[in-house]
């Protein structure tokens, strides 16, 4: 069967645009969907750089301007994967020009931005996703299963870590290309947007909404030489975070998230525990779901190690025989798939920018709560 073409405009030529453009490139040869991506144009604000990576992705062309992508008639739909700072902006054009869109995470810089950038998009009608990618982990997908079915009974516990360790050094500068994550008026916040984002929008997925917060963040190199003016200047994001919640299901949640934990590059786990048996996901161990059930017998019961490896398991009927596994990129590549399957059949694509704006405003009560001292209440969405 023929498949319609679907023109991507890619903004950002960074470690971000390679994920996409990868699951652009692959999911056809996996899934049967209705839309062959067509990877159309590549924008970046340094021409030989975007004409590199478009030679090595194989895009048609080569922008350095984004309006002039956002503008062209031969582009269906843009795809966001800039620092978070420019997102509103390129979204909110984007929308008016009738564009499809898919923005990188986090959704905005804060709650106040993000509504209007789900304003624009739901005013324009066009399709629309936020790439938190982690759900799309067939463990994750798994997890999400079991609680639908019930298998954990009523929900009682959430916790979740994200670990890194690539700031620790003082002299490390802030700002520019590579840095940008450590330049708070381009990244917005530190670890609780880039990190702890992840880790809410899963737990959003898994367990329904937050209801409030208490939390504690701390910068711990107060200055660092920032690459664009060359200057010693303060640091505003937080390098650390950790905070308690209440769930509106009344389970409570613990998450805590870190750029400081020597011996970690990218540590994500969560565990949840219900009534009946509960479950945990390691990142680095991402195609096993641990799973505990207090059905078993007594002589026989304790935590299993699930494979997601099988056909029924989500997602891998369509890669390998069972026992062959899959990786982190392959998140990207499901992502892209779900959207391609939606679009078919007229569907939303999760999360979509208003479930992302609901992230958005767990961040922004963190963030409060550390700054004020005090329990806040997240803004429904």
């Amino acid at each position: 069967m023929s498949k319609k073409p679907l023109n991507i405009g890619l903004v950002g030529c960074g470690f971000m645009g390679r994920t996409h453009s990868n699951g652009y490139k692959r999911v056809n040869d996996f899934f049967d969907v209705e839309y062959r991506p067509v990877l159309k144009a590549a924008c970046g604000r340094n021409e030989a750089a975007a004409k590199a990576f478009a030679d090595k992705w194989q895009y048609e062309s080569v922008e350095t301007d984004w309006r002039k992508l956002v503008a062209r008639p031969d582009i269906d739909a843009v795809d966001i994967c800039t620092p978070n700072n420019t997102h509103a902006e390129i979204a909110i054009a984007a929308a008016e020009a009738g564009k499809m869109i898919l923005c990188e995470k986090p959704l905005s810089m804060d709650l106040v931005e993000g509504q209007k950038m789900v304003d624009a998009i739901e005013k324009a009608g066009v399709p629309n996703t936020v790439w938190y990618n982690y759900r799309r982990a067939p463990a994750v997908t798994l997890a999400r299963q079991f609680i639908d079915e019930g298998r954990l009974g009523k929900i009682f516990h959430y916790r979740a870590n994200f670990l890194q360790d690539w700031t620790i050094s003082a002299d490390l500068p802030q700002g520019g290309a590579g840095l940008w994550r450590l330049d708070a008026s381009a990244a917005g916040s530190g670890v609780t947007g880039d990190l702890l984002a992840h880790c809410i929008d899963t737990a959003l997925w898994l367990n329904g909404p937050i209801a409030s917060v208490t939390a504690m963040t701390e910068t711990f190199v107060k200055e660092r030489k920032h690459n664009l003016s060359g200057k010693v200047e303060p640091v505003k994001i937080d390098d650390a975070c950790a905070f308690l919640c209440r769930f509106e299901n009344g389970s409570l949640g613990l998450f805590e998230s870190t750029r400081y934990a020597r011996g970690h590059k990218a540590l994500y786990t969560f565990e949840i525990n219900g009534e009946n048996a509960s479950v945990k996901w390691d990142l680095h161990d991402l195609h096993r779901l641990q799973f505990f059930d207090y059905k078993d017998d007594s002589i026989t019961r304790g935590w299993r190690s699930i494979h997601v490896s099988d056909g029924d398991h989500p997602y891998m009927k369509n890669w390998w025989v069972p026992g062959l596994q899959i990786g982190y990129e392959h998140t990207f590549v499901h992502q892209v798939a779900d959207f391609l399957k939606n679009l078919g059949e007229g569907k939303s694509t999760s999360p979509t920018f208003r479930e992302a704006l609901a992230t958005q405003a767990v961040c922004d009560a963190v963030l409060d709560s550390a700054e004020l001292g005090q329990w806040q209440t997240v803004v429904p969405v």
